[in-house]
């Protein structure tokens, strides 16, 4: 009988070797091969923007030109014509996206964004309660929506959107609403 303490085996594989069980994973003599991966174009344009690899708006033209994940490559270049400053670009990739998805929720999030920045309060509002149909649990939306209602002088409305907010959120987010929504509340109650 040979000793298998010495060589690093557990209590469970020195018994099932006593029993007459041979160890599956032998420590020594096992190879490692590594199997391709075969990533789809919206895959690898993924991973060139995750990475900031400036073969990513390449890979997303791929992806858009070979029919996978159109409307979210289309959306990925707007993210990426945006970090760039090209504001009409972004716009533009945007509303490709829509076109091929007119459900598209990153897309009609992101035109929100952009026409908030813009100061187009009507279609920011548009985009984020057309985002708010697909997505309605995302706490973002229903605050920005807030913000919008606010700017508008829509305080009922404000205060009913950060309230969804608020609903939806979590932990110390939910805890800065509340106090945005008393300080509203306050300010609406001097008026």
């Amino acid at each position: 009988m040979r000793d298998l303490r010495g060589q690093g085996l557990s209590f469970r594989q020195i018994e099932a070797e006593l029993h007459g069980q041979l160890n599956l994973f032998p420590e020594a003599g096992g190879l490692l091969l590594q199997l391709p991966v075969r990533l789809s174009p919206f895959e690898q344009a993924l991973l060139y923007h995750e990475s900031e690899d400036s073969r990513a708006t390449d890979a997303y033209q791929n992806a858009i030109g070979e029919g996978d994940s159109v409307a979210d490559a289309y959306c990925n270049l707007g993210i990426l014509e945006f970090e760039a400053g090209n504001i009409p670009g972004a716009f533009d990739r945007f509303t490709q996206s829509l076109r091929h998805a007119p459900r598209h929720f990153e897309s009609h999030y992101n035109l929100a964004n952009l026409y908030f920045e813009q100061e187009d309060l009507r279609l920011a509002r548009l985009h984020y309660e057309l985002a708010s149909e697909i997505e309605p649990n995302f706490p973002d939306i229903h605050f920005n929506l807030g913000l919008v209602h606010s700017l508008s002088g829509n305080f009922q409305e404000a205060v009913r959107a950060f309230e969804k907010a608020r609903e939806f959120a979590s932990g110390e987010d939910a805890a800065k609403i509340t106090s945005l929504l008393e300080n509203l509340r306050n300010a609406l109650q001097k008026k």
